[in-house]
């Protein structure tokens, strides 16, 4: 069954209970969503605390994918810019989708949903996102219409000696 996508979903217990084991899953099956494995679902609750500040206070949008049980299988925080100059496009964080979900065209439809949302908010013409080097990202990003702009070789250690590019993608929406 085809996954349900809401924007800025009511946030209740079951929601964020549902996107912390998410997270927690997404992460221990090697994802790069902000932590290395392993974690558990309160390891990543801190984090997403902060993203329902920032939505609380009119900074971030939230999209959901709700899957067959409305169990959140999918998430894109969309982050809006406060600069003057920037405020025609929005950061994309934290996409994630259930590993048990991968493979079958779903990530795809999550970014056309994240695009598609973006789109109407009024006067965004463009997202920004990064994503972490060494997992082949940047590929599934560039099918879904995203273009590399931007590499920062070792900026982002995910362990003793092991380092990542920072890559940063962009989409104009029109």
């Amino acid at each position: 069954m085809a996954l349900r996508y809401v924007l800025d979903p009511p946030v209740d217990r079951r929601l964020t209970d549902g996107i912390c084991a998410l997270w927690a899953d997404v992460t221990n099956a090697g994802g790069a969503v902000a932590f290395v494995p392993p974690v558990t679902a309160e390891d990543v609750r801190p984090e997403l605390v902060r993203h329902l500040v920032a939505m609380a206070e009119g900074r971030a949008r939230l999209l959901v994918a709700y899957d067959e049980h409305g169990e959140p299988a999918g998430t894109a925080f969309l982050t809006l810019n406060t600069h003057r100059l920037m405020r025609h496009w929005v950061w994309l964080y934290t996409v994630m989708l259930h590993p048990a979900r991968q493979g079958r065209g779903e990530g795809r439809a999550l970014m056309a949903a994240v695009a598609d949302a973006a789109a109407g908010l009024d006067g965004v013409l463009g997202i920004r996102l990064t994503c972490r080097g060494g997992l082949g990202l940047e590929h599934f990003y560039e099918s879904c219409g995203y273009k590399e702009v931007g590499r920062v070789p070792d900026a982002i250690k995910v362990g003793d000696g092991d380092f990542r590019d920072d890559i940063t993608m962009w989409l104009r929406l029109r």
